[in-house]
């Protein structure tokens, strides 16, 4: 802009139309000659400098602008003199309180001062450092001189900042407080709950369906299924009737929605009226109720995860509330990136899951008959949600001589792997038991063939062979938790059979342990997800399961124990087997 200097020298001041300008009616400071040499030295010295800086009388009226304050000012110098700060720049507070005790007890200050000015600036709100001094002549106030910097950019930086923490205490938060499970609902629940809590009054999470659970529509619509819904109290009335979680929904091509999923990007609908809103609302039937809820503004994330599509989340806001904007679709953005590679995990993990227990079921479908003297049942149950389907398995083989094994095991580990290792148990126990003939014989056997064949998943066992034509059975443990027997007058017995090492180890030693298999008699075998409590000693849930009395029979005493004695959400899944002994007839010998 160059050097900006009002008037002449000795030609007084100018206004805007070359009129001179002189001194402020009662302002006996700034002499026209001293003036004009003055303002000339200091437009020598001054306009070139980056600093932007004023003379002022004591009436707080501008006799000297600089080139850089009168940029900063988005007004000319020569319009400056002769008129006050607030009459320049009205969007600017200009702490006149300051200026004017400076003024009075010649005591420098500096203040911070805000605003706006007229010159182009794209910060919401600009800020400035001013220093200023008073300025004396001969024993005479003639003004203050003030220097000017504008910290507009650091304290935006600054509020950058601040919003930047702000947004990293969101996803700090948002980590302890969604995909806390594996379970999918759960965790699109979660999300949905946290973002009305901090971002909007309302919002629902859609997934896409996999594969092969719905079918597409037929006018071309995209099928998405509604997992989730919160919102607040004000609102909960009204949308709670118009979708429920678990409901597929179809939105028409050109939606919002399928935009969103197109383009990978939020999309915000503010203010819609209701024809926009009919496009945007997957039942148009829904519209009246928005709008007489006063829902104004919506904003819809992609969750995407692994550069794959899982589903949107879409955000509503009503009342008082104010509208979305880039700052709220920015936020959005990141929450629903974490949330969506919980919810990726999660969908893994259930497909997992679910061709776990499937093989699992299918493997433990079919156990072998036992002989016609012993009435055996089985139970399994997996784990809660959170957790993969351990390598529980069980195993009946009717023996010669009327003998019955019984088997159950536990593999370690969890997962397909455990679930495949289990099967390979049940294989090879059901050639040993054909050529051996004790159980710990079974067990040494068993244990060398996994140690040859490199077995890399130990696993625990107890095997009970039962003679009912002699009256006893005979058990052997590698590792595994006591039996228990149920007689006929009602009382339970833990059978203190010696636990030899888990088998494949491949240097072990097994012992076999002997007691009565009278008529009536129940015997119970069951892995360790049925007693194991994280907070509590297994003595007192081994407790727990013989103080049950009576002897039913062998189903109902199943469903007795898993109803007594289970775990509410068992940590690790639960495998039982129960077995009967009839009445042998000596006859048949």
């Amino acid at each position: 802009m160059g050097r900006h200097r009002a008037g002449d020298e000795g030609a007084g001041e100018r206004g805007s139309e070359g009129e001179a300008v002189g001194p402020p009616e009662g302002d006996p400071g700034f002499p026209n000659a001293w003036s004009a040499q003055v303002r000339e030295l200091l437009g020598q010295l001054l306009d070139g400098t980056p600093a932007a800086i004023a003379v002022l009388d004591t009436q707080l009226r501008f006799r000297y602008v600089n080139a850089t304050l009168a940029d900063m000012n988005g007004v000319p110098a020569e319009e400056h003199i002769g008129r006050t700060v607030a009459e320049v720049v009205p969007g600017v507070d200009p702490r006149e309180d300051v200026l004017r005790a400076v003024i009075a007890d010649g005591i420098p200050r500096e203040t911070i001062s805000s605003g706006h000015t007229q010159a182009d600036s794209p910060l919401e709100r600009r800020y400035w450092h001013g220093a200023y001094h008073r300025l004396r002549q001969d024993d005479r106030t003639l003004g203050i001189v003030g220097i000017v910097l504008e910290i507009s950019a650091a304290r935006q930086e600054q509020r950058e900042l601040e919003r930047a923490r702000e947004r990293l205490a969101l996803l700090d938060e948002a980590a302890t407080r969604v995909g806390t499970t594996l379970d999918m609902d759960t965790t699109c629940q979660e999300l949905a709950e946290f973002l009305v809590a901090k971002l909007a009054d309302a919002a629902t999470v859609k997934i896409l369906p996999e594969h092969g659970t719905s079918r597409a529509p037929r006018d071309g619509s995209l099928r998405l299924r509604r997992a989730a819904l919160a919102a607040v109290p004000e609102l909960e009335t009204v949308m709670r009737p118009l979708g429920r979680p678990g409901e597929y929904v179809d939105h028409k091509p050109g939606s919002s929605l399928v935009r969103c999923l197109e383009t990978g990007r939020p999309v915000i609908d503010n203010l819609m009226d209701e024809q926009e809103m009919s496009r945007s609302a997957p039942h148009t039937g829904n519209v009246a109720a928005y709008l007489a809820a006063g829902i104004h503004s919506a904003l819809i994330v992609p969750l995407t995860a692994r550069g794959q599509q899982v589903g949107t989340v879409t955000m509503v806001r009503a009342g008082d509330s104010p509208l979305f904007g880039e700052t709220d679709a920015v936020i959005a953005q990141d929450l629903a990136g974490r949330a969506a590679i919980s919810l990726d995990n999660a969908r893994r993990y259930t497909t997992e899951h679910n061709a776990v227990v499937q093989l699992q079921r299918a493997l433990l479908a079919e156990p072998g008959r036992p002989h016609p003297d012993v009435d055996v049942a089985y139970r399994y149950r997996p784990a809660g949600r959170g957790v993969l389907v351990g390598g529980d398995w069980y195993e009946t083989v009717a023996l010669d001589d009327g003998r019955t094994l019984l088997a159950l095991g536990d593999v370690m580990g969890h997962g397909l792997e455990a679930a495949v290792a289990m099967s390979r148990y049940q294989a090879m126990l059901r050639v040993v038991a054909a050529r051996e003939p004790g159980p710990d014989r079974i067990l040494l056997e068993l244990d060398h063939l996994l140690h040859t064949t490199a077995a890399d998943r130990p696993a625990t066992c107890v095997i009970a062979i039962a003679d009912p034509g002699k009256g006893i059975c005979t058990y052997a443990s590698a590792g595994h938790l006591p039996p228990v027997v149920f007689r006929p007058d009602g009382r339970a017995t833990l059978l203190p059979v010696p636990p030899g090492p888990p088998l494949g180890t491949g240097h072990s030693r097994y012992v076999s342990f002997t007691a009565p298999c009278e008529p009536g008699h129940t015997l119970l075998l069951y892995t360790d997800g049925l007693i194991e409590r994280r907070h509590e000693d297994i003595d007192a849930s081994l407790r727990r399961l013989t103080r049950i009395r009576g002897c039913p029979a062998p189903e109902d005493l199943l469903d007795l124990v898993l109803d007594r004695v289970a775990p509410d959400d068992p940590e690790d899944d639960i495998a039982l087997v129960a077995a009967r002994y009839g009445v042998f007839d000596q006859s048949l010998t």
